[in-house]
């Protein structure tokens, strides 16, 4: 379980959020909502150690993150917005130099086994640059099936992925709750009827008298 209070972050001086608190438990899926530049990303960010937060506490498992954000980290995958993928590496070396960033010895037949998955079979040794922006968005969301974490962060998921590639990025979110996973993502998306997502509205924890820019 994920708990935050009295969450607060600020940019060029500006305080995007405050007072801002949240639960996820297995089983959720939790869309963070709001206009541009309301603090979605920088809320995210915080969560998973990129950005500093002024202030507010953040639990994992009933434990505060601060004292051992290293476990913490180790329950979580994050994918930004940009994959942080290098272009000149296929995907296969990819994940195989992000397993070892991890700690992890990179396993071939898994790692075979999650680019097939999010159709990627055939490209495997290909390098990124060669490839579509929604292939190369694929190869980035075949971290969540290699590191097979119980926490999901995601930022804008489904960018630059075609109407095939949201239905199924849509039925790994829903698998991967059903299983007791957690998801926290930041999305523009409309979901489909009947899927079970929560909403935050970043928006509504601004401070009176700021505005959106």
């Amino acid at each position: 379980m994920l708990d935050a209070s009295l969450l607060q972050a600020s940019r060029d001086d500006r305080v995007l959020f405050t007072g801002l608190g949240f639960r996820l438990s297995p089983g959720d899926v939790l869309q963070v909502a709001g206009p541009n530049g309301s603090g979605k990303t920088t809320l995210l960010s915080g969560i998973a150690g990129l950005f500093p937060l002024e202030a507010g506490r953040l639990c994992w498992r009933g434990k505060e993150v601060a004292e051992d954000p290293d476990a913490f980290r180790s329950d979580f995958t994050w994918l930004g917005h940009h994959s942080g993928l290098k272009l000149m590496l296929s995907p296969l070396e990819n994940l195989a130099w992000l397993s070892r960033l991890c700690g992890r010895m990179p396993v071939r037949a898994e790692m075979e086994a999650a680019l097939a998955r999010v159709g990627l079979y055939g490209y495997e040794d290909v390098p990124l640059a060669r490839l579509s922006a929604g292939q190369k968005r694929r190869a980035g969301l075949a971290r969540l099936f290699v590191e097979n974490r119980p926490l999901w962060i995601l930022d804008e998921p489904f960018t630059a992925i075609d109407r095939q590639g949201v239905d199924e990025l849509e039925g790994w979110l829903s698998e991967h709750a059903g299983q007791g996973g957690m998801v926290l993502l930041t999305t523009h998306h409309e979901f489909a009827a009947g899927f079970a997502v929560q909403r935050l509205d970043v928006a509504a924890y601004r401070p009176s008298g700021e505005a959106d820019e």
